[in-house]
């Protein structure tokens, strides 16, 4: 049973780096096959999915957000974190950590379904 917990701070000033770790438990980030992505969810939107760091360390990010985000991994520590530059109100939603045991086709758009495990989320403000 993998347990995902996000931390980070809930504020962010805009041109600032948005910085978020993933704290995973119950499982090893290493393990093969599962993948670690980073999901955001703007008020009154959609399932946006950000990108992922898989078992090997292999990343891929959503084309629209490539340019500003980075996605790594502490194995020691068994965590993960997403760093999103250059951040502005646009970029305000909840965050969350999520994971499933396999590849999945990236889509913009996802579902909770999508993922056996999610972290509960965790608001962050983009405001001067």
């Amino acid at each position: 049973q993998v347990q995902l917990q996000e931390s980070g701070p809930g504020l962010v000033k805009p041109s600032q780096t948005l910085s978020l770790t993933c704290t995973v438990s119950g499982g090893s980030i290493t393990t093969s096959y599962y993948y670690w992505s980073w999901i955001r969810q703007p008020p009154g939107k959609g399932l946006e999915w950000i990108g992922y760091i898989n078992y090997s360390g292999s990343t891929y990010y959503s084309p629209s957000l490539k340019s500003r985000t980075s996605i790594s991994r502490d194995s020691s520590r068994n965590q993960f974190t997403l760093q999103l530059t250059s951040v502005t109100p646009e970029d305000t939603a909840v965050y969350y950590c999520a994971s499933r045991p396999g590849y999945l086709l990236f889509r913009t758009t996802v579902t909770r379904a999508d993922f056996g495990s999610w972290g509960q989320g965790t608001q962050v403000t983009v405001s001067s």
